[in-house]
């Protein structure tokens, strides 16, 4: 089983990146195969509402979204991170989300188990905000929502830098989110088992 991880940073190698490579690192650990996506330098247009994706069952406008939505597609488990902007998610996370629309005909996601990670620049910065918008987008989806594991048991991975690599000393951060990583791959071996 493949769990792909997602980085919604304008930032290649910034405190998302390096906290999603972190929640990938302990699904590892537990046997599974991943995949790391940054969305940092490709090109993400936004969603122009023309309702082609309805009529293709795809999206119109090619760029390099196209080939990220198979990834997820094919995937098993999703972690999604993204930097706070202003209470919420960055822009490049808000077009992979708004471009999923094709994926949710016939709930192409349905059954995948997801979880969220978010850094900040202050330790209550917005991260629970964000993780909240990602978990919106996983539920609208018909995903498997899943917060981090014990001991932290919250909603997600949450990083706290305000320069990029300040989260590689934030142990709180990594904990959240190798613990993230952990409960994405424990759900999917339980849902194999059945």
């Amino acid at each position: 089983m493949k769990i792909v991880g997602i980085s919604g940073s304008p930032r290649k190698n910034g405190n998302t990146s390096y906290l999603v490579k972190e929640a990938l690192k302990a699904a590892e650990e537990k046997g599974f195969k991943t995949e790391f996506i940054s969305l940092s330098g490709l090109e993400l247009n936004p969603c122009i509402a023309c309702d082609m994706c309805k009529k293709e069952d795809s999206c119109i406008i090619v760029d390099d979204i196209n080939e990220i939505m198979e990834k997820i597609e094919a995937a098993d488990g999703l972690i999604l991170g993204s930097p706070v902007y202003f209470g919420g998610v960055s822009a490049q996370t808000k077009t992979i989300i708004d471009r999923s629309r094709p994926l949710r005909s016939g709930f192409k996601l349905k059954y995948k188990v997801a979880a969220a990670i978010s850094s900040g620049a202050s330790r209550n910065g917005g991260q629970e905000t964000t993780i909240r918008q990602i978990h919106d987008f996983f539920l609208i989806q018909s995903m498997i929502v899943v917060g981090d594991s014990e001991p932290s048991a919250h909603y997600g991975g949450t990083g706290q830098g305000k320069s990029p690599e300040d989260t590689k000393t934030d142990a709180f951060g990594i904990e959240t989110s190798r613990n993230t990583g952990k409960r994405v791959a424990e759900v999917l071996n339980m849902l194999k088992r059945q």
